[in-house]
């Protein structure tokens, strides 16, 4: 691999996505409780969210937890998030991610009330 440009293209696509979906719903990257993107590289996490001016205390991180759980990594963080309070019902919320085979994709969604099983 090349680091360098896989490291570009992620943040770079990952923003753009991102972008799109804030522009789809109307918000601003004020508007955004919490960013919550692939979990691969905290350096791309920082970025993205740095691209976007989103201040990176609204991050969710849990590759420190983990490690990179590639197409798990957003559904683990989320789940770890809403177990610790981080995401509570309304929070507006931005996946972004980036994977093999250069894909990619954002959506923003606002957080539902999730009851107990």
């Amino acid at each position: 691999m090349r680091g360098r440009e896989v490291f570009g293209h992620a943040v770079t696509r990952m923003t753009e996505s991102a972008r799109a979906a804030l522009a789809h719903t109307g918000w601003q990257p004020d508007d955004v409780d919490r960013l919550v993107g692939h979990q691969a590289n905290l350096r791309i996490l920082h970025a993205v969210a740095e691209q976007l001016d989103i201040p990176v205390e609204r991050l969710v991180i849990h590759l420190d937890r983990v490690g990179n759980t590639a197409a798990a990594s957003i559904p683990l963080a989320l789940a770890h998030a809403h177990g610790t309070g981080e995401l509570a019902p309304g929070s507006r919320v931005v996946l972004a991610a980036f994977g093999g085979g250069a894909t990619w994709g954002a959506t923003a969604l606002t957080w539902p009330t999730l009851k107990s099983a």
